[in-house]
């Protein structure tokens, strides 16, 4: 079982690596978190967005994202519930008016929320049930072991190659970030920026099309 030669693993490998560097809504939602409360609410954001993406690898390994994938409908609901979510989070921030900042000025985050606000974003993006549909198949070996398992393997192994990457960016962008969030005016200027970047994460899950 999962008996692969070495060129699958340098193939998948490779693709995995690569899909995790190129920037998308989930590590701009990560950086976002880091910009807004540090790298406590950058990690806490990081483990919602894995939660979600391992709901999406247990959904393509039962077959069950091909009713996303397949369904103009269903795809059109997860879409707009998704959008709609992550334009209310923004215009939140946008509305707090520096309410979310202690009195020494650094925002005060729900880790809890922000675990939350992260899994939920990546469960109802329906571009990710049409991406592990799409992408997991391709890696699955006829006497490797069952489809099923080989693509949940394979979808564990895309989340740990972000454990790779993620926690690095989020350390980096805290210690850019850091300084900026000391002054009340800066984070003020941060909680803003963070609010008009869900909504436009939000528009621009609102224009995907299947």
């Amino acid at each position: 079982m999962f008996d692969y030669s070495l060129a699958h693993w340098l193939a998948f490998g490779a693709a995995a690596v690569l899909l995790n560097l190129s920037p998308g809504p989930d590590l701009a939602f990560i950086l976002g978190k880091v910009a807004q409360g540090g790298r406590r609410a950058g990690f806490a954001a990081m483990f919602g967005i894995w939660t979600g993406a391992s709901v999406h690898v247990a959904l393509a390994a039962a077959g069950l994202s091909v009713l996303i994938a397949s369904s103009q409908i269903g795809f059109a609901i997860v879409k707009w519930v998704g959008a709609g979510y992550l334009i209310w989070l923004g215009i939140q921030a946008l509305r707090s008016g520096g309410a979310s900042l202690n009195v020494a000025g650094m925002p005060s985050v729900s880790l809890r929320k922000t675990f939350r606000d992260g899994a939920l974003v990546n469960i109802m993006n329906p571009k990710m049930a049409v991406f592990m549909m799409a992408f997991l198949p391709q890696f699955v070996v006829a006497g490797a072991g069952s489809v099923a398992a080989q693509m949940a393997l394979h979808g564990v192994l895309i989340i740990a190659a972000a454990a790779l990457i993620e926690p690095v960016a989020i350390l980096l962008g805290d210690a850019a970030l850091g300084r900026l969030r000391r002054s009340r005016r800066a984070a003020l200027w941060m909680e803003r920026a963070l609010g008009g970047l869900f909504i436009a994460l939000g528009l621009r899950l609102a224009t995907e099309k299947l």
